[in-house]
């Protein structure tokens, strides 16, 4: 089995090199804003499954960099799907919470109405429709907060500021579930290998670490086990403001992907561990 990646050097695409035999292309070997790549892409690699996890994921900068950010979260997509439609196999498209407004009480869905509140949200979601529509053996893969060794994400963030400050100010009124990219990739491998052996129609899944856990929560496990002991002071988020809007709920109900693919979601105080750990970060136990 031939895996194409999209995106070799995001974090869900270093992950997926590590932990699958794939083919992994960053956009210096095929760039996704420009459709005649992906394609050249397909043609010459002539694989059995194709996984995006190519993202344009500066969330603040795509308010005002809205083309890229749709040609990359919108466009490609539907390029790729399109694609691997023609060829009959399996795409397994990353997501995000983003395409939801953040206002519903409990976890969300697959069958809840996508409202984004973000330039960053709403290519997203574009990339999803497109995706969606076609048709095939595609799969939309919806996660939150992604963390991993590598790249800009809460983790490091966090740890950088700590080493920085003694007193840090951390939002307290968003909750979702941080997710590992290893855990991603695998299970995004798992979702192809399953759609290789039984092909189904275009469908939308939710995949995201638990327990559900406030930033606030987030960054203390992140202290804890890196030995760091800053102060903390939660705020609400109308103290932090940014030019994108983040949805204050992105819990994400993973029930259907355990029910139709087997996958469990992953506890996400153990996959922190492991990060720390590889990072030679991780200090002590919790």
């Amino acid at each position: 089995m031939t895996v194409l990646v999209f995106g070799a050097n995001g974090q869900v695409g270093r992950e997926l090199q590590r932990v699958g035999y794939v083919r992994a292309l960053s956009r210096e070997e095929a760039d996704v804003r420009k459709e005649a790549d992906i394609v050249s892409a397909i043609e010459v690699m002539k694989p059995t499954a194709i996984v995006n996890a190519a993202a344009y994921t500066a969330v603040d900068k795509a308010e005002t960099d809205t083309e890229a950010a749709h040609l990359v979260n919108a466009v490609a997509p539907g390029i790729m799907a399109r694609e691997a439609r023609a060829r009959e196999i399996p795409l397994v498209h990353i997501s995000t919470d983003f395409v939801f407004d953040g206002t519903k009480t409990g976890p969300y869905t697959e069958e809840d109405v996508p409202q984004p509140k973000s330039v960053y949200g709403q290519t997203k979601l574009d990339g999803e429709k497109a995706v969606l529509e076609a048709g095939g053996n595609s799969v939309v893969l919806r996660t939150a907060w992604v963390f991993s060794p590598n790249g800009s994400n809460f983790v490091h963030i966090m740890m950088r500021l700590a080493d920085e400050r003694g007193i840090l100010r951390v939002v307290e009124d968003q909750f979702g579930g941080p997710t590992s990219a290893r855990d991603i990739a695998v299970a995004a491998l798992n979702i192809v290998r399953t759609r290789c052996a039984t092909p189904g129609e275009p469908d939308v899944y939710h995949y995201a670490g638990g327990p559900d856990v406030s930033r606030v929560e987030f960054a203390r496990q992140i202290f804890r086990l890196s030995g760091r002991a800053p102060e903390i002071l939660p705020i609400p988020t109308t103290d932090y403001p940014t030019p994108a809007e983040r949805p204050l709920n992105s819990r994400l109900d993973c029930s259907k992907i355990e029910k139709d693919f087997g996958i469990e979601r992953p506890d996400w105080r153990e996959s922190l561990a492991r990060v720390l750990e590889e990072m030679g970060e991780l200090k002590a136990n919790g």
